[in-house]
């Protein structure tokens, strides 16, 4: 990808929000519209699950888990075109978003010194994106649960994404099952809304904090949510231009 403006560099837009709110293929897809490089760190937390598990690790020892992801060789594919996630030379994109992981995640997700390493590695990253990268320079959209307030609390552009626990449960039954009727979205409340009360233990995501957008896509279809996004990003960085 290349720098689409010339007036404004490095920008950086953080968005968090709860499970089925939209975040990633939002994020995406605002990504891929300026050119800026695409970082989806729910997918670390996953990657670091998948490689805890491979290595026969017992999710509940705490100190066992930090030492593996404190060593796992993770490298995060950040073209909004062509997102992947590898585990040293293993492309672990698909494996992550199974069921087994949906279900362990949290596990680590509220694991401080998980957070406290996975914190760090995701500030490289988009301060490698600040200056180079694979935006060429031109900046990032990085979302998931605390990167307006905890990674990226400087970012240009900082949004709560949120919906409606119904719209959020319909959502994600529709993306999982392919359908959202009653037992589909009842399947998938476990993983909604005892991921988010897991997660909201060691992080605040249901809020928006000080300076944060709040952006409700309850009644919204992903394009209008997708346009309403980019035009909080274009309003703080008109440089911008949108493919």
């Amino acid at each position: 990808m290349s720098a689409l403006g010339t007036s404004v560099r490095g920008v950086v837009v953080a968005v968090d929000g709860p499970s089925g709110s939209g975040k990633s293929s939002v994020c995406r897809q605002v990504a891929a519209r300026l050119g800026l490089a695409y970082l989806d760190t729910g997918a670390m937390y996953r990657a670091a699950t998948w490689w805890c598990l491979d290595q026969g690790l017992d999710l509940g020892d705490q100190l066992a888990v930090t030492a593996a992801v404190r060593a796992m060789d993770l490298r995060m594919g950040m073209d909004p075109a062509a997102p992947h996630v590898r585990v040293g030379e293993t492309d672990v994109s698909a494996a992550i978003r199974e069921p087994a992981i949906s279900g362990a995640v949290s596990l680590l997700s509220t694991n401080l010194d998980v957070r406290a390493e996975l914190n760090a590695r995701q500030r490289a990253l988009i301060d490698a994106e600040r200056t180079d990268g694979s935006s060429g320079g031109t900046g990032v959209v990085a979302e998931g649960r605390d990167i307006t307030t905890v990674v990226a609390p400087d970012a240009d552009v900082r949004v709560l994404l949120t919906a409606s626990e119904e719209a959020r449960l319909a959502r994600r039954a529709l993306e999982v099952h392919g359908t959202a009727d009653a037992a589909a979205v009842a399947a998938t409340r476990a993983h909604v809304v005892g991921r988010d009360a897991k997660d909201s233990t060691v992080v605040e995501f249901q809020t928006a904090a000080d300076g944060v957008l709040l952006l409700d896509s309850s009644a919204l279809s992903f394009e209008e949510t997708v346009s309403a996004l980019l035009a909080l990003v274009l309003d703080v960085a008109p440089g911008l231009a949108t493919r």
